[in-house]
């Protein structure tokens, strides 16, 4: 039997829009709440909007896609042509937004095998997009999932705030609440490990702190050809000239920059820096 996987996945992988194109990937939208009323994540709200709103300490939450969506995504992947699906998504510890995915593949009329990669943004994106370039090879799907599993277990996610006030208001804060009382005085680099945010390291300031990130992406590259994403929000600057550093210490490693979504955003605030190291896989 010939195999035909699509790849679902959510807006917070922030896959770009070339990349979710030519590797025909169905996105479902996670919402953004603000002031009480909701926003698709990518198409109706952008991050500027929500790091203006935060700014303004207007109320800014998330709220997961229904199963509903869900189930839309996997009938116009059956309506494409496809024999199975792999849907691969955010942190369950971090958003109902799995849940939701289960619940949908349970009424799926082709098989649906929904992955929690423990991972956001592109430690999660570039996990997709291993997920289908071996479906393009016309694996099955267990094959698939695996692939994404493994390669988003390979993958690092760190980053620095401005502030914890964000990640602690909407509740993401995981092991580093610890360090809440300490804001004033250190400057937090912190991990996605697991599905949950934790504390790594704590430096005097903004500058020390993004050097020492740029030395752990670097220790965590560990010589290997990496898929490496910079995100930011409203830190552009900064993003970039983290950026050029890494393109210059990892020659071969592809490195991208891109703004976190309004779903990310609302949770670690304007001035955020983050990293997703992605080793890729060793050739069979």
């Amino acid at each position: 039997m010939e195999h035909r996987v699509a790849l679902v996945t959510d807006s917070t992988a922030y896959l770009p829009a070339d990349l979710v194109a030519s590797r025909h990937v169905l996105v479902v939208p996670v919402q953004v709440v603000v002031g009480g009323r909701p926003f698709d994540e990518g198409t109706e709200i952008t991050p500027a909007e929500v790091a203006e709103a935060l700014r303004a300490w207007s109320v800014v939450t998330t709220s997961r896609p229904s199963p509903e969506r869900f189930a839309k995504a996997y009938v116009a992947a059956a309506e494409s042509g496809a024999t199975a699906v792999v849907s691969a998504h955010l942190s369950g510890d971090m958003s109902g937004t799995y849940d939701s995915a289960v619940l949908a593949a349970r009424e799926a009329s082709i098989p649906v095998i929904v992955v929690d990669t423990r991972r956001v943004a592109m430690a999660m994106g570039f996990a997709v997009l291993e997920g289908a370039r071996v479906a393009e090879t016309g694996a099955d799907a267990e094959t698939v999932a695996q692939a994404v599993r493994d390669r988003a277990a390979a993958s690092s996610a760190l980053f620095y705030v401005d502030t914890l006030d964000y990640l602690r208001r909407g509740g993401r804060i995981g092991a580093a609440t610890a360090l809440v009382g300490q804001a004033l005085a250190v400057k937090p680099i912190l991990e996605l490990a697991d599905g949950q945010v934790v504390p790594l390291e704590k430096v005097r300031t903004t500058s020390k702190a993004l050097a020492r990130l740029e030395e752990l992406v670097v220790e965590r590259a560990a010589g290997r050809p990496c898929d490496i994403a910079v995100h930011h929000l409203a830190a552009a600057a900064r993003a970039e000239t983290l950026a050029g550093h890494l393109v210059a210490r990892l020659a071969d490693s592809r490195v991208l920059v891109s703004e976190v979504g309004a779903v990310v955003g609302a949770h670690v605030g304007p001035g955020m820096v983050a990293v997703a190291v992605s080793p890729r896989p060793t050739p069979a």
